[in-house]
């Protein structure tokens, strides 16, 4: 145990000496302001969005809009930026014979570095969330609103019902960061480890627009990231959340045990 520590604080200071990462926390933290003061600026709402329609008339309806778009195509990115790399920078710098003869175990290793880009993406999507909560607040105001029922929600509720719905997108978030990880493990390759969950994220979005089977659909790993719609109907309804949750963690499984399949039997006599 204390050997899977000491890889996740250093995993954890390398994090945050990386520019990637920083830029990545920076984008999570004022993005969201940035995105409310051109709405305003210009007046538009995104209608073709849940809740785009009352960014102007609620706070709460824009961390709401932000996270439509997060889970479409930002999530699954931003978790790729670290854990996508996480391995495949120990074959580019020639460092694995390092990490493994300092009474480290490859169990160790890849524990270590599995928490670290864990918590990065837990925390990109903490700041993501609370600073598009933070932005709707302060730039538009803690104005009660309009659930998918038709009911008026107030404030108090609001705030619970959103910091729920990007509560409920975790299980996702982890998924992809094991895909990250078993890319990284797999390739070798940053590129392949950081750009492979996006593309795959992209290509399901489009799958999850056309008519495909319901159980497809189910199926899908970026499906999970819209589950929270039913929070905000009357009465709320969480079959989604469970289902989103169960395939979320089977993701998370099958990628994780392979990637730690793989750095188990990797070859490390080269460097």
């Amino acid at each position: 145990m204390s050997g899977t520590w000491t890889v996740l604080r250093w995993e954890l200071f390398k994090i945050t000496r990386q520019a990637k990462a920083q830029l990545v926390l920076a984008a999570c933290l004022l993005g969201p302001f940035l995105f409310v003061a051109a709405l305003n600026a210009q007046g538009n709402v995104p209608q073709d969005t849940l809740f785009g329609r009352w960014v102007h008339d609620s706070g709460f309806a824009v961390p709401l809009v932000v996270l439509g778009f997060a889970g479409q195509w930002a999530l699954p990115a931003v978790t790729a930026v670290v854990a996508g790399d996480m391995f495949a920078a120990e074959d580019r710098y020639g460092t694995w014979k390092t990490i493994l003869t300092r009474s480290r175990g490859r169990t160790q290793v890849f524990a270590g570095k599995a928490l670290a880009a864990t918590a990065f993406s837990v925390a990109a999507t903490v700041v993501l969330a609370l600073a598009s909560l933070a932005a709707g607040v302060l730039l538009v105001g803690r104005q009660p609103m309009v659930g998918l029922s038709g009911t008026l929600l107030p404030a108090g509720r609001c705030t619970a019902l959103v910091l729920a719905s990007w509560a409920s997108v975790l299980p996702p978030v982890l998924a992809f960061t094991a895909l990250g990880l078993l890319l990284s493990a797999a390739g070798r390759s940053g590129a392949l480890g950081i750009g492979g969950p996006v593309v795959l994220g992209l290509v399901l979005q489009l799958v999850s627009l056309v008519n495909a089977p319901v159980l497809v659909r189910t199926l899908l790993p970026t499906t999970p990231f819209g589950a929270w719609h039913g929070l905000f109907a009357d009465p709320p309804f969480y079959g989604p959340l469970q289902q989103g949750t169960l395939v979320s963690v089977l993701y998370l499984a099958v990628c994780a045990g392979a990637a730690y399949a793989l750095l188990r039997r990797r070859d490390i006599t080269g460097g």
